[in-house]
């Protein structure tokens, strides 16, 4: 019999995981002209390395860059296209390197400006369901154009751009469709879940494989009940489809925390009922308990000693280019 560990979120409601691994739902790739099944990893180690910027995360806006030297991704547009344009620039990466724009749901701060950018960049397309894609045009003021730039996407069957081999995933959230995406390149993981109120197992199996992980630490929850927000948008927010908070995410992580584990990035603080430090602290505290040593993702002497990076991702400005060297 399968050994089985249990995870307490909040006194709510308990996820039971099994020790031994998940078994890979059976998938195979959809055939469709405009998704690339080539691609191949250069000799050259610097041509391997896998890059990341986020551009905004929280209510006020989400997008994110992730790629490689030779090509990337944009994971939703809830900030300015130009800002996006500008910021890859300055690193050094011409729109031409973006193949494509993914998006996790509907919501308006991961959404609103896909169009801008797709019009202003003709060769991109954007990948999503086509409920993710009906649920933003219901929901949206979005010119239906959009719908000439898109390639429909399903959970649990990968594809691939360019070289980078990516799957969505299901998450519980209020959106339409929710999903976060596991991107693969060079043997290695990017996973990226950014708005869930839970984590379920096949949203475990991905983020417990990951390299590099992108998770929600949304609030604390006592800053939440003691807040000025309305009692149904707290109750809302607490619920398994809307927002992982602090404690939550602690308990998670010291579950899955593995050498393979590099960095961790905090995503979608809010504003009104959490604090950067607050949420480090809360992790930083669940993770050095497991015996880890935690650092900043600053490149600091000190960071070259930890076990694993932690940061908690700006709310409104962009990070800097983080390359992950194979």
């Amino acid at each position: 019999m399968n050994k089985k560990n249990s995870i307490l979120f909040e006194g709510q409601y308990t996820i039971q995981f099994e020790e031994l691994e998940l078994p890979p739902i059976i998938q195979r790739t959809p055939s469709h002209s405009n998704i690339s099944t080539s691609g191949t990893t250069a000799d050259n180690p610097a041509n391997r390395h896998f890059n990341y910027i986020s551009f905004g995360s929280g209510s006020s806006g989400n997008s994110c860059y992730i790629g490689n030297k030779d090509e990337g991704i944009i994971v939703d547009v809830g900030v300015r296209a130009e800002d996006i344009t500008r910021e890859l620039a300055a690193n050094g990466i011409p729109m031409t390197k973006v193949k494509g724009v993914l998006l996790t749901h509907d919501h308006s701060d991961h959404v609103k400006f896909a169009y801008t950018l797709l019009r202003a960049n003709k060769h991109l397309r954007l990948y999503c369901t086509n409920r993710v894609l009906n649920g933003m045009l219901r929901r949206h003021n979005i010119s239906k154009r959009v719908k000439d730039y898109h390639i429909p996407i399903f959970k649990e069957i990968p594809f691939k751009i360019g070289s980078l081999d990516i799957t969505a995933f299901d998450v519980p959230h209020d959106g339409t469709d929710n999903m976060g995406f596991s991107i693969v390149y060079d043997n290695r993981h990017f996973v990226l879940a950014t708005d869930l109120g839970a984590v379920t197992e096949r949203a475990y199996y991905y983020m417990s494989r990951a390299n590099y992980l992108v998770i929600e630490a949304n609030y604390d929850l006592q800053m939440l009940l003691n807040g000025s927000y309305p009692e149904y948008l707290k109750r809302r927010i607490q619920t398994e489809h809307g927002h992982m908070n602090n404690v939550d995410t602690a308990r998670f992580l010291a579950e899955i925390i593995n050498p393979a584990l590099k960095y961790i990035f905090l995503c979608h603080l809010s504003k009104d009922n959490n604090t950067p430090e607050l949420a480090l602290r809360t992790v930083r505290s669940a993770l050095e308990s497991k015996g880890l040593k935690v650092g900043t993702a600053q490149e600091t002497i000190r960071d070259r000693e930890a076990d694993v990076q932690l940061m908690a991702l700006p709310r409104f400005d962009p990070t800097r280019r983080f390359i992950f060297r194979p």
